[in-house]
């Protein structure tokens, strides 16, 4: 069931949902991510992000590499929402479609689980800017494996 997040409940979302409300790793923080909704059943996330010149091209658009840092980020929380204590959520291959430009302000990417195996995970993406126009789509492979210490 899809709900708002409320990280005064952090301790009941997934290990890594509860990660990030400890401590946000510092490619998030550079993107602003903020979790607005989740689905832990269907494996599904819509998330925030506040980006601005740090993330544009030298055209004054959305850096192209900016854009796939969302995506990388929105499907490896997606993904991770199977993942126990001490494992994590590494991409092995993602596809980024760039549809349209994006500028500063918010933007917000959701991510659906498609297809769960035991290791294995596939799934899908669209960034949108706040007027809802999609930016971009993004499809990915994505392996839940035991964090190296």
């Amino acid at each position: 069931m899809r709900e708002t997040f409320d990280p005064a409940k952090a301790e009941s979302y997934p290990p890594n949902i509860q990660a990030i409300v400890k401590r946000q790793a510092p490619a998030s923080a550079w993107l602003n991510q903020q979790i607005l909704e989740l689905d832990v059943e269907e494996g599904w996330v819509k998330i925030g992000y506040d980006l601005g010149q740090a993330h544009f091209n030298r055209f004054g658009a959305l850096h192209g590499g900016s854009i796939a840092c969302v995506m990388d980020d929105v499907l490896a929380v997606a993904a991770g929402m199977v993942a126990k204590w001490g494992e994590i959520a590494p991409t092995l291959e993602m596809k980024v479609s760039y549809l349209n430009q994006g500028g500063a302000g918010k933007h917000f990417a959701e991510a659906k689980v498609l297809k769960r195996g035991r290791q294995i995970n596939f799934l899908e993406a669209t960034m949108t800017r706040e007027d809802g126009k999609v930016i971009a789509t993004a499809t990915a492979t994505i392996m839940i494996a035991p964090m190296k210490r």
